[in-house]
């Protein structure tokens, strides 16, 4: 069942300022804090400035690609609630987590079943389970029908090309949040007509629930 939604890889204070407002706002969004790869990147002192607000409702969450002790420590004192992270080992997140106080995405990039099996290692850990595409930076997509029987004890996020317009009943089977990023955007940059469609049709959804 879909409970709510995520939007991710905002770095404009104008977009934040948006999602946070909105009525219909957002429960997740998030910021990508140490992936120069993605245009979506903010460097730390932008990220300082950009979350310098009141957050509301929403919950923020730091992306982190295997996070090295520097940006750790960066970040420990910004508002974040979630920790979203890719590339960690079970004893590295269960470490992060003990030491940061926060709760946990784990975030699993799927191309085929053995990349959704690694699940079962971070059961004892993660908060949250986030199943993406390999395309990190790249808006890429997976089959998401290989989720279709998984057996989890905490709650599901999906993402992985998720549009704007898609029909999100199609999702909620599988999930019970949904994250969206380059789904939201025109020519590389969020787009509020897309934002404010995607949430109204998940409050449509959410309301039907």
């Amino acid at each position: 069942m879909i409970k709510d939604c995520k939007i991710c890889g905002i770095s404009d204070p104008d977009i934040l300022n948006f999602l946070i407002n909105h009525p219909l706002s957002p429960r997740f969004i998030g910021f990508i804090c140490n992936y120069p790869k993605s245009s979506r990147y903010i460097e730390i002192n932008d990220l300082k400035k950009l979350l310098s607000v009141d957050k509301k409702k929403s919950e923020f969450v730091a992306v982190l690609v295997k996070p090295e002790n520097k940006i750790l420590e960066d970040i420990k004192d910004l508002p974040f609630d979630y920790y979203q992270l890719y590339d960690c080992s079970p004893v590295e997140v269960k470490n992060i987590k003990e030491k940061y106080k926060k709760k946990i995405i784990t975030a699993f990039t799927i191309k085929e079943k053995k990349d959704v099996n690694n699940h079962k290692l971070f059961s004892d850990i993660t908060d949250i389970y986030l199943f993406d595409s390999k395309g990190y930076e790249k808006s890429a997509s997976f089959n998401h029908s290989l989720l279709k029987d998984i057996k989890l004890n905490k709650e599901l996020m999906l993402a992985g090309n998720i549009q704007f317009n898609d029909n999100l009943k199609k999702y909620e089977k599988i999930a019970n949040f949904i994250d969206l990023s380059g789904g939201l955007e025109t020519s590389g940059l969020k787009d509020k007509s897309k934002i404010e469609i995607f949430l109204k049709n998940m409050n449509k959804i959410k309301n039907e629930n």
